[in-house]
Formats: C-alpha cells, sequence, structure tokens
C-alpha cells in the first residue's frame, strides 16, 4: 500500500490507476478481515472485543478518507493532496494499532495452525471481494453509507 502512497503522490505517475488498485486492496482487505478474521478471533478470551471492535471502527474511517478521495474532480489539484494525505493518515494509524493490538495478540493467543486457517480464509475472501471489483467508488460509498 505504501507503494501506492507513492504513486499517488508522484507527478509522473498515473495516480488515477494508483487510487483505483488502492481502492481495490484497501476495500478487500477490510471486507476479507471483518468477514473471516475478527468473528473467529473475538472467540479467543485473552483477545480483547474492544480492540476488534476498534479495528471496525478504524476500516470505518478509512472508507470514509478513501471514499473522500474517490469523489476528488482533479486528481493532482490541492484538495486532492489534501484527500490523499487523510487517507495516509488513517490507514497508516490502522496498520500500526492492528499490528501492535490485534496481530500480536493472535500471535501470542491463537495457535499456529488456526492462524494459517485464518490467513488462507482472509486470503481466500479479498480474492473475492478483488474479482467483484469491491473498490469501485459505488460500492465504497455503499459501504461508507451502511
Amino acid at each position: 500500500m505504501e507503494d501506492l502512497f507513492r504513486l499517488m503522490r508522484s507527478v509522473e505517475a498515473d495516480r488515477a490507476a494508483a487510487l483505483r488498485e488502492f481502492s481495490d486492496l484497501l476495500i478487500a482487505h477490510a471486507l476479507a478481515e471483518e468477514a473471516k478474521v475478527y468473528p473467529a478471533l473475538k472467540r479467543y478470551k485473552k483477545i480483547d472485543d474492544d480492540e476488534l471492535e476498534h479495528g471496525e471502527e478504524e476500516h470505518e474511517e478509512g472508507n470514509k478518507a478513501l471514499l473522500e478521495l474517490l469523489e476528488v474532480d482533479e486528481v493532482g489539484s490541492e484538495e486532492w493532496d489534501e484527500k490523499l494525505e487523510e487517507l495516509v493518515q488513517a490507514v497508516t494509524h490502522h496498520a500500526d494499532e492492528e499490528e501492535r493490538t490485534i496481530l500480536n495478540g493472535a500471535r501470542e493467543n491463537v495457535p499456529m495452525e488456526r492462524r494459517e486457517e485464518l490467513g488462507e480464509a482472509f486470503l481466500e475472501e479479498r480474492e473475492h471481494q478483488l474479482k467483484a471489483g469491491c473498490g469501485a467508488v459505488d460500492n465504497v460509498r455503499h459501504i461508507v453509507g451502511s
């Protein structure tokens, strides 16, 4: 995702294409996590449900920031740069917290075999979402509105 952030900042890159790819990846990631990983982790007593709920809230924040960037009329405008920075901050913050809390909690409390199963389920669901074009602006609007 950081490579895509760099492309979205670069005047030499196809910023709109990078945003489309990023949108698909971000939405697919959140939907797959919330469908396959978070519910399974809630069954483990030592993984804090509040952290999982917070992760879902941060997905919502990232989705809203993504939608705001998708709705900017002019790629590379001042508004584009502003909305891109808001998206970068939301996604970076979420990734940092998720790695330190949810993922480390899973590493400490969920057996490796189960983590591997969850990883496979995540990848399958993510691929399904990517094939469905989950990052299309109309779908992102629907997700943010629900």
